[in-house]
C-alpha cells in the first residue's frame, strides 16, 4: 500500500529556476561551442581558408578545455567527493576530471595527426560523397579538395567522450554514447586510400554500434523497472535495499540481473572486450590511421571510464552478481585476443588485437572493485593512450612507395631499423611498453592493475594476465627483430619525412612512455584517487548532488 501511495502521489511543482554551476561544466561547454562554430565555419568561410581556421579553433578549444579542467581540479576541496551538476545528471569529481583531462590531452595529440598535410594531401578523402574511383572523385583530388568537416566532427566526438565517464544517470550516459559514436561512424569512412575498404569499415562499425546501443538502452529499461529511477545514486540505493518502489519485497532481482547484463554488453562493445571485439580489427584497419589513433586512445579511455562508473556506482552493491561475468570476459579477452594476434600479418590489425588484450588487462582492475583497482585502471588508460597514439603515428610514415598507401604488411617492415633507426627505435619503445617491459609506462600500468586484482583475491585472473602478457610479448618482439635484424627487402617501403605535427605526436608519445615508466609517482600520488574508504565512496557521493 505504501509503495502504491508513493507512486500515485502528485509530483512536486518546481517554483524556482534550476541552478547550474556552469564553471564545473566549462570544459565541455568550450568544446561544444567550438564544435558548433566549426559547423558555421563550413558554411561561411571560403574553402581556401577553412583548414587553417578549423585547425586553430579545434586546437585552441581543446587546449582551453584542458586548462579549465586543471583549474577545476584545483578548485575541488580536499577530502570531499565532488559535485553533481544539472540535477545530478553530470558528476564532477576527481575521477571524472582526471578522465576528462586525459581525453583532452590525447584528443589534442590526435588532432595533430589529423591535421598533418603533406604536399596538400591529408589522410582523408577529397570528397567522401563521390563514388570511389569515379571521375568526380578524380576531379576533386586534382582540385585539392579537403574534408575540413573532420574537425567539428572530432570536437563533437570529444564532447561525448568527456560526458560519457562523467554521467550521473543512465539517460545522460546514453546521450553521451551517441554523441561520441555518431561522428566516429562518419570519420571511419573518410580514408583517402582504399576508399571501399574504409566505407565498409564505417558501415560495420555503424551497424554493430547500433546493435550495442540497443542492448544498452534495453538494459537501462530493465534497471529502471527494478529501481524506479535511472539516477545512479537511486539505483545504488535500490540495489542495497533489494528493490525499488515496485519491488519492496525484493522480487525484482531478475530485472536487475538482466539490466546489468544488457548494459554490460553495450559498454563491453565500446571497450572491445571478447566476445564483442570483432569490429575492432576491421574498423582499425579500414579507418584513416589518425582516426584509428583517436579511437584506440580517447574512445578507450572514455568507454572504460563509463564502465568503471557504472560498475562502481549503481551496480557497486551487487558486485557479487556481476564479478563472475567480468571474470569470464576478462579471461576470454586476454587469452583469445593474444592467441589470434600472433597470426596477424597486418600492423593495424595486430595493434587492434593488442588493444583488445589491453582491455582484458584493465578489466582485471574492474573485477577488483576497489579504490586500488580504480587507481590502477585510470593510470593504465592514460599510459596506454600516449603509447598507442605514438605507435599509429609511426604507421602513418611508412609507405609502400613514394606518395603511396601505408605499408601495413609486416613483411614490408623488414630492415626498417637500418634505413630509419630513429623511427624504428620509437616504435620499438612503444612495443616494449605494450609488452610491459620495466622502465616503460606499460610495466607500471600492468603492475598497478595486477596488484589491485591480487589484493582483491583475483590471483587466478592475474596468472592468466601474466601468461597473456608473455604471449603478446612474442609478437611485439617479433616486429622489433624484423625491423633491426632482418635484411631490407628489395623495393622496400619508403619512410616519408615526418611533418611537424606527426613528429610532435611521436615525440610526446616517447616522452610520456618513458617518463610514466620511470617517474610514475606524480600521476599516481596526485591526480589518481588514492586508496581509502573515503575515495571509494566518492563517485556515489558526487552523483547524489543536485548542483
Amino acid at each position: 500500500m505504501m509503495a502504491s501511495a508513493r507512486l500515485m502521489a502528485a509530483p512536486a511543482i518546481t517554483q524556482s529556476p534550476p541552478e547550474i554551476d556552469y564553471w564545473l561544466l566549462s570544459p565541455m561547454l568550450v568544446v561544444f561551442g567550438a564544435a558548433v562554430i566549426g559547423v558555421l565555419i563550413e558554411a561561411f568561410v571560403p574553402p581556401a581558408r577553412r583548414r587553417v581556421v578549423q585547425l586553430v579553433l579545434a586546437l585552441a578549444a581543446v587546449g582551453a578545455a584542458f586548462v579549465l579542467t586543471i583549474l577545476i581540479t584545483g578548485s575541488l576541496p580536499d577530502g570531499e567527493a565532488g559535485a553533481g551538476v544539472a540535477f545530478g545528471s553530470v558528476a564532477v569529481d576527481r575521477v571524472s576530471v582526471f578522465l576528462q583531462g586525459t581525453v583532452l590531452v590525447l584528443g589534442f595529440i590526435s588532432l595533430l595527426l589529423i591535421a598533418e598535410n603533406r604536399r596538400g594531401e591529408s589522410a582523408f578523402s577529397a570528397q567522401a560523397a563521390a563514388v570511389p574511383g569515379s571521375e568526380e572523385e578524380r576531379e576533386h583530388v586534382l582540385a585539392g579538395s579537403q574534408h575540413t568537416e573532420v574537425y567539428p566532427l572530432v570536437l563533437f566526438a570529444l564532447l561525448g567522450m568527456q560526458l560519457f565517464p562523467s554521467s550521473g544517470d543512465f539517460l545522460t550516459m546514453f546521450i553521451a554514447l551517441e554523441v561520441m559514436s555518431l561522428p566516429l561512424y562518419l570519420l571511419c569512412g573518410l580514408a583517402r586510400r582504399r576508399r571501399l575498404f574504409s566505407q565498409e569499415a564505417a558501415v560495420k562499425y555503424f551497424l554493430l554500434g547500433a546493435f550495442s546501443s540497443a542492448f544498452f538502452l534495453f538494459g537501462i529499461a530493465m534497471v529502471y523497472g527494478f529501481a524506479g529511477s535511472v539516477r545512479f545514486a537511486e539505483v545504488a540505493r535500490a540495489v542495497e535495499e533489494g528493490g525499488g518502489p515496485l519491488f519492496p519485497d525484493g522480487g525484482g532481482r531478475p530485472l536487475l540481473l538482466l539490466g546489468i547484463g544488457l548494459v554490460a554488453v553495450g559498454l563491453l562493445f565500446k571497450v572491445g572486450a571478447v566476445p564483442f571485439h570483432n569490429w575492432k580489427p576491421d574498423v582499425y584497419q579500414g579507418a584513416p590511421t589518425p582516426i584509428t589513433a583517436l579511437m584506440a586512445s580517447c574512445t578507450l579511455v572514455a568507454a572504460f571510464g563509463a564502465l568503471l562508473r557504472v560498475f562502481f556506482v549503481p551496480f557497486g552493491p551487487s558486485a557479487a552478481d556481476w564479478a563472475p561475468m567480468l571474470w569470464v570476459v576478462a579471461v576470454l579477452t586476454m587469452v583469445l585476443a593474444a592467441v589470434i594476434a600472433v597470426t596477424q600479418r597486418d600492423i593495424k590489425r595486430l595493434l587492434a588485437y593488442s588493444s583488445v588484450v589491453h582491455a582484458g588487462f584493465v578489466l582485471t582492475a574492474v573485477v577488483a572493485a576497489s579504490p586500488e583497482g580504480l587507481a590502477g585502471a585510470m593510470f593504465y588508460l592514460a599510459a596506454y593512450g600516449f603509447t598507442t597514439i605514438g605507435a599509429f603515428a609511426v604507421v602513418t610514415l611508412v609507405r609502400t612507395h613514394e606518395n603511396g598507401p601505408e605499408a601495413n604488411e609486416l613483411s614490408q617492415w623488414a630492415g626498417l631499423g637500418r634505413t630509419s633507426p630513429l623511427l624504428a627505435g620509437s616504435l620499438a619503445l612503444f612495443l616494449l611498453a605494450f609488452a610491459g617491459i620495466p622502465l616503460t609506462s606499460g610495466f607500471i600500468g600492468k603492475f598497478a592493475v595486477f596488484e589491485a586484482a591480487m589484493a582483491a583475491g583475483a590471483t587466478p585472473l592475474v596468472v592468466v594476465g601474466v601468461l597473456s602478457s608473455a604471449v603478446t610479448a612474442f609478437f611485439y618482439v617479433r616486429i622489433i627483430v624484423l625491423m633491426f635484424f632482418a635484411e631490407p627487402a628489395e623495393g622496400g617501403p619508403i619512410v616519408v619525412r615526418a611533418g611537424a605535427f606527426t613528429g610532435s605526436a611521436i615525440a610526446i608519445g616517447v616522452a610520456a612512455t618513458f617518463l610514466l615508466g620511470v617517474f610514475p609517482s606524480p600521476v599516481l600520488d596526485n591526480l589518481v584517487p588514492q586508496p581509502g574508504q573515503e575515495q571509494s565512496e566518492s563517485l556515489l557521493a558526487a552523483g547524489e548532488g543536485e548542483g
